[in-house]
């Protein structure tokens, strides 16, 4: 079976990696999420992933401090969840490098685009860590922008529904979910998809986000083959 596309950005969240408990890693979780990137490998399809942090800190809800400061303790978070998933990706047998946009060359690689599209080139998963390496951007909008830089053919935005809704699903049994929207819908209805310089930013590169369901990890598989799972959003 050929897949539908050869180069992908994957996003996850943080939370994504925590499963009920919400908080902190669930390696239960995390092994079924890899074992579905791992088929995709098997595919031939070249991977990167950008990691959130909020299973381990959300910003300054945690309490009155800097944003500046803020963000540099979330990125911190999204390099041990980095670490954590190569770390399941590598007990598989998957070929992994991990780079995070803040120097720590002890633990990981410095973001290096070229460097990057060559491990990519070559079969390897990349892992992004520490969103784009400055305040003030959310890991949304370091997807878009290392989609954009690795020429992602598509950024999938692994989520907890299935789809796009005009209101959140679990709290509105009225609400409608979207099969396909353009980046202008997202951005004039403000369906927060993602951010809006995340939106932006795949709208003004062509690339085409698909936000699905990630409590099934076999979703990641069915996105790459091109089935009509969650909600498109392209130009």
């Amino acid at each position: 079976m050929k897949p539908k596309y050869k180069r992908i950005l994957l996003k996850l969240s943080g939370e994504a990696l925590a499963g009920p408990k919400k908080i902190g890693l669930d390696y239960a979780v995390i092994n079924d999420i890899c074992k579905s990137i791992k088929k995709c490998v098997e595919l031939d399809v070249e991977i990167g992933i950008v990691v959130g942090g909020g299973n381990f800190w959300r910003g300054r809800s945690n309490g009155e401090m800097d944003r500046t400061r803020a963000d540099h303790i979330g990125m911190l978070a999204t390099a041990m969840n980095a670490l954590a998933v190569a770390d399941v990706l590598e007990s598989l047998g998957v070929n992994v490098r991990v780079q995070t946009a803040i120097s720590m060359r002890q633990v990981a690689e410095p973001y290096i685009r070229n460097r990057a599209v060559r491990h990519l080139s070559k079969g390897r998963v990349v892992i992004f860590g520490c969103g784009t390496g400055s305040p003030f951007f959310s890991t949304d909008t370091a997807a878009a922008l290392r989609a954009a830089e690795i020429d992602a053919d598509i950024l999938l935005k692994a989520t907890m529904v299935d789809g796009v809704y005009d209101k959140d699903p679990h709290k509105f049994d009225d609400a409608k979910k979207y099969e396909e929207l353009t980046f202008s819908e997202v951005l004039a209805l403000e369906l927060g998809v993602m951010d809006a310089s995340a939106a932006s930013m795949c709208r003004e590169n062509k690339i085409p986000i698909l936000v699905f369901d990630l409590n099934r990890p076999d979703n990641i598989v069915d996105a790459i083959k091109g089935d009509s799972i969650g909600t498109v959003v392209k130009c």
